[in-house]
């Protein structure tokens, strides 16, 4: 059964196809896509991003949840877990990383939902989530020194910044989130 989950304003729920292309204010807007190591594109690299956000959710039984507004249905972004591997600082699966596996706390809004504080209520809810029904020991989010909007979030979520990590050719900073 696909997960979902509400908050005050929003319901999380697991992607389906059809988000690629109710989605492109976020993909197409390079302000975006540049924090989440990605290029701006079009409908191509929104079906590229929605699969293999589906295909997390069946490698892990976890994966980014679409940001679905209660009042219109307006997809805003997604917030989820993503697994790395510790060795490598690369996504992976948690079978293939095994004792190696972390997970992250990751999110992305189209730029008009910035600053309304969806991506807080929605993280704090995943993380939750992520605790209680999937048994996650540790969770982090990894921001780019240069991200102050991601690092504000995740400093209301209560989670404190410790050492840096290079992943993906990147500089980013690791976050240890509280249970």
């Amino acid at each position: 059964m696909p997960v979902e989950l509400e908050t005050e304003r929003l319901l999380l729920r697991a992607p389906v196809a059809d988000d690629a292309a109710e989605m492109l204010d976020l993909f197409g807007n390079a302000e975006v896509m540049r924090p989440v190591g990605s290029e701006a594109g079009g409908i191509e690299l929104a079906t590229d991003h929605v699969t293999r956000w589906l295909a997390r959710w069946s490698a892990n039984d976890m994966g980014p949840f679409v940001l679905v507004r209660k009042t219109d249905g307006r997809r805003l972004g997604r917030v989820g877990p993503l697994v790395w591997d510790t060795r490598s600082w690369e996504p992976a699966n948690l079978a293939d990383a095994g004792g190696f596996a972390q997970v992250e706390l990751g999110w992305v809004l189209a730029q008009e939902h910035w600053g309304q504080g969806y991506a807080t209520e929605a993280a704090r809810t995943v993380r939750e989530w992520l605790y209680a029904e999937r048994n996650v020991e540790r969770l982090i989010s990894l921001i780019a020194p240069d991200n102050p909007r991601s690092a504000h979030v995740a400093e209301r979520l209560g989670a404190v910044p410790t050492e840096t990590i290079v992943a993906e050719d990147t500089n980013l900073v690791i976050w240890v989130h509280p249970r």
